[in-house]
C-alpha cells in the first residue's frame, strides 16, 4: 500500500466568454500552471486522464514531450467524469503504475459554438435523433426541466429555494476575482424576473457556458512534500441510474447516479455527510444542487429546497456550497474546477471565501442522463 494519495498541484486558465485561444492552448496553460503548483517538471507526468470531447493525450504527451505515458483513459460519465478521474488517479498511484496523474478539462464552450449548436455528447443518440429532437428535446435544459418537473410535482419545490441556490452562487462569485460573473451580482428579484428557457428553468437557473481549462495533478503525498497541508482524496464513489441511456422510460426519474456513488463513498470514507465542513455540488442548473444534496444526504427528500432558502448553503451557514460560484457563476469546466476549489479550501488558500477550521470536504459530479460521482477530500499534514 502506497503512503495517502492527493491532489499535489492545481491550475486554471482565465474564464471568459471569447477566449481567443484554442482548447488546446488553454489546456497547456492549466497544465504548467498545475505543475508549477506542484512543484514537479511537466516531463515529471506519466499518466493523463482527458475528457472524451476535448484534448487528447496524444495532444499533450506531443506538446509536452512527455518521456513516458504508463497511464491514460478517458471517462464517458460527461460531467460526473471530473470526480470519477480522482478515483482513477487515485487506483494508478496505488498500483504503482504512475506518480504524476493529471486530470484536464479544456473547452471553447462559449465561442466554439453555444450548446444547441454542438452535438450532442449524451449517449444512445438514436434515442435522442430519431425518438426525441423531432419533439423539442434537444438540449440539456429541456431533457433535465422534465426531472424539475417531477420533483414539483412531488415536493412542491418553489421558484424562491431555486432562486436561493442562483443567488447563493452568485454571491460567493463576488468574492472570487477569477469567476466569470465577477462584479455582476445576481438579487432574488432579477432571478425571478429572469427569461424562460425551458419551464421551470430561466435564464438564471442555467449554468454558463465558458472559455478556459483546468488542470489537476494527483500524486502520492510523499512525492509531494513542498506544500505543509495538501488535500487528500480520502474516498470515491460512482454510479449510473437505471437506463442510463435513457431518461424518458427510466422507473424513477428522480433516482439518479449520486444515490448509489454516495452511499459507496460515505463507506470507503467512513464518515456521513454531517461530518462535511462545505461540499461542492455540481451546478448545471439550480434544481440539480436541490436534488444531489438530498441524494447524498446532505437533506432528507423533499427538504432539499428549505436548506437553501434558509441560507445554510451560504459561507458561514451550515453546509457552505460551491463557495467558488459554481458553474452557475464562477465557470462551466465540467466540473473539475469544483476540484480545484475544494483543494484550494482545505490549503486554506481560498482568499476572501476561505471556510474556517476546514476538515472533509465533499464534491460531487452529474453527468450525462444522471451520471453521479461523490468525493471526499480531507487535509493531508507533511511528515
Amino acid at each position: 500500500m502506497t503512503d495517502r494519495v492527493v491532489i499535489a498541484g492545481v491550475g486554471q486558465t482565465d474564464y471568459t466568454r471569447h477566449s481567443g485561444r484554442s482548447e488546446q492552448r488553454l489546456a497547456f496553460e492549466a497544465i504548467l500552471d498545475a505543475c508549477r503548483d506542484a512543484a514537479i517538471d511537466p516531463s515529471q507526468i506519466d499518466g493523463i486522464i482527458a475528457h472524451p470531447y476535448s484534448i487528447s493525450p496524444e495532444e499533450i504527451v506531443t506538446g509536452l514531450r512527455l518521456p513516458h505515458l504508463n497511464f491514460n483513459c478517458a471517462i464517458h460519465m460527461g460531467g460526473a467524469g471530473a470526480v470519477a478521474s480522482l478515483q482513477h488517479a487515485k487506483h494508478a498511484i496505488e498500483a504503482g503504475i504512475s506518480k504524476n496523474v493529471l486530470i484536464i478539462r479544456a473547452r471553447n464552450g462559449s465561442s466554439g459554438g453555444r450548446i444547441n449548436q454542438r452535438p450532442s455528447q449524451q449517449p444512445a443518440q438514436h434515442l435522442r435523433s430519431q425518438l426525441e429532437r423531432p419533439y423539442g428535446w434537444n438540449t440539456p435544459a429541456q431533457r433535465y426541466s422534465m426531472i424539475c418537473r417531477r420533483y414539483q410535482h412531488q415536493h412542491g419545490l418553489t421558484r424562491e429555494e431555486m432562486g436561493a441556490v442562483a443567488v447563493s452562487a452568485s454571491r460567493h462569485a463576488q468574492l472570487n476575482p477569477r469567476a466569470q460573473l465577477y462584479g455582476r451580482p445576481l438579487t432574488m428579484e432579477k432571478y425571478l424576473a429572469g427569461r424562460m428557457i425551458a419551464d421551470p428553468y430561466t435564464r438564471y437557473d442555467c449554468c454558463l457556458e465558458t472559455d478556459g481549462a483546468c488542470a489537476v495533478i494527483v500524486a502520492e503525498a510523499g512525492n509531494a512534500t513542498h506544500r505543509r497541508t495538501q488535500a487528500g482524496i480520502l474516498a470515491v464513489g460512482e454510479g449510473r441510474p437505471e437506463s442510463p441511456d435513457d431518461l424518458t422510460n427510466r422507473p424513477d426519474i428522480l433516482r439518479i447516479g449520486l444515490d448509489a456513488a454516495a452511499e459507496m463513498c460515505w463507506n470507503r470514507a467512513g464518515l456521513g455527510p454531517h461530518d462535511m465542513s462545505a461540499a461542492m455540488i455540481y451546478d448545471c442548473f439550480t434544481f440539480e444542487v436541490i436534488h444531489q444534496l438530498e441524494a447524498a444526504g446532505f437533506a432528507e427528500e423533499g427538504a432539499g429546497g428549505r436548506l437553501c432558502a434558509e441560507g445554510h448553503i451560504d459561507l458561514g451557514g451550515r453546509l457552505p456550497v460551491n463557495t467558488h460560484g459554481g458553474l452557475l457563476a464562477e465557470g462551466h469546466l465540467s466540473g473539475l474546477n469544483h476540484v480545484i476549489e475544494a483543494a484550494r479550501q482545505i490549503r486554506g488558500e481560498a482568499t476572501g471565501r476561505q471556510i474556517e477550521k476546514v476538515a472533509f470536504i465533499a464534491v460531487t459530479g452529474w453527468g450525462d442522463l444522471g451520471d453521479g460521482a461523490l468525493a471526499v477530500l480531507d487535509r493531508v499534514e507533511a511528515a
